[in-house]
């Protein structure tokens, strides 16, 4: 499969953070996929979403995150950048996108100014409801406790520190993917 190939591309030498990635990527897939199945209305794309569920954390690898086995020079908070970057050279725009946009639910041009994060000042929000329901799975799937699932409550509180957009995004997907 080619995703098992691309990841260990990136992953092959360091079997802590393979484990950590694909076992949260594969939490976040399951969940979208279920989601899709759950509202055919949607009209998502299926292999779409589980494909780029599998690969929205690619750029982790990276970043300087000791506590999950990652020791590159970036900021974490560039990982969905950094992903991106890395899948469009591959050749895969589309999962690229979804990459760029799964940070919180999505970071904007505003937040991004206001937190004075080290991004590009543009908005990286989620459009498609692929981009969409691959970013809501995310959120429930922590990297550093991989075998939880969150609470909505849990959920809604770690989305805080991006302001309150963030959190009333999450309800109204919350009501919508249900």
């Amino acid at each position: 499969m080619w995703i098992e190939a691309l990841i260990d591309k990136y992953y092959g030498d360091n079997a802590p953070l393979r484990h950590i990635l694909v076992t949260h990527s594969q939490s976040v897939a399951a969940m979208a996929v279920d989601v899709v199945r759950r509202h055919p209305e949607l009209q998502a794309d299926e292999t779409f979403v589980r494909e780029a569920a599998m690969l929205h954390d690619i750029g982790i690898f990276k970043t300087n995150a000791p506590g999950i086995q990652c020791f590159g020079t970036e900021p974490y908070i560039c990982h969905g950048l950094l992903g991106g970057e890395l899948l469009r050279a591959e050749g895969y725009p589309r999962h690229a996108r979804v990459a760029e946009r799964h940070t919180g639910t999505g970071l904007t041009r505003e937040v991004i100014e206001r937190q004075q994060l080290p991004l590009p000042l543009q908005d990286f929000s989620p459009e498609s409801v692929e981009e969409e329901i691959v970013c809501y799975a995310d959120k429930f799937f922590s990297k550093t406790h991989l075998e939880r699932t969150r609470t909505p409550e849990q959920v809604l509180l770690s989305l805080e520190k991006f302001g309150p957009e963030g959190v009333d995004k999450m309800r109204q997907w919350m009501l919508r993917f249900a």
